[in-house]
């Protein structure tokens, strides 16, 4: 699937990485689904963080990943696979999802879920935090949230 890699650093000093990665989704989603990631190497990480506070870094690029979430489904998507904890918690935050119907398992300790009368139309929606699941997880979550 195409692949969009924020650059952490970009997001953090305000760049326009939101709509970059909305008009990215955009270009690709009518073939399939998207990655769209904010990573690092651990050292690019650490500098990232001593130089703008390891609380305020990972603030910005959770509200940023959780803004794509938003217009992503304002674009109609309706499946979401959500790495990261402090990340997954930002976007059910923002997208104000008050329920979801626990599903069966993806990978151990990672549930499928559905939204329970999300405003826009429920979500199917797969939410992981650290290291659960495997190599292909994101491919496996995708095919089975429906």
């Amino acid at each position: 699937m195409p692949v969009l890699r924020l650059d952490p650093r970009h997001i953090v000093t305000g760049g326009s990485v939101v709509e970059d990665a909305l008009d990215f989704a955009r270009r690709h989603l009518e073939a399939g689904p998207v990655l769209i990631a904010a990573s690092g190497s651990p050292e690019a990480v650490a500098a990232i963080q001593q130089a703008y506070g390891k609380h305020e870094a990972g603030q910005a690029i959770e509200n940023a990943l959780a803004e794509i979430a938003i217009g992503l489904v304002e674009t109609g998507v309706r499946r979401l696979v959500v790495a990261g904890g402090e990340t997954s918690g930002a976007v059910v935050d923002r997208l104000a999802i008050g329920a979801f119907e626990v599903g069966d398992e993806l990978a151990a300790g990672v549930p499928m879920l559905r939204t329970i009368g999300h405003p826009g139309g429920d979500l199917a929606m797969a939410l992981k935090s650290g290291n659960f699941g495997g190599v292909d997880f994101f491919a496996e979550a995708l095919s089975r949230l429906a």
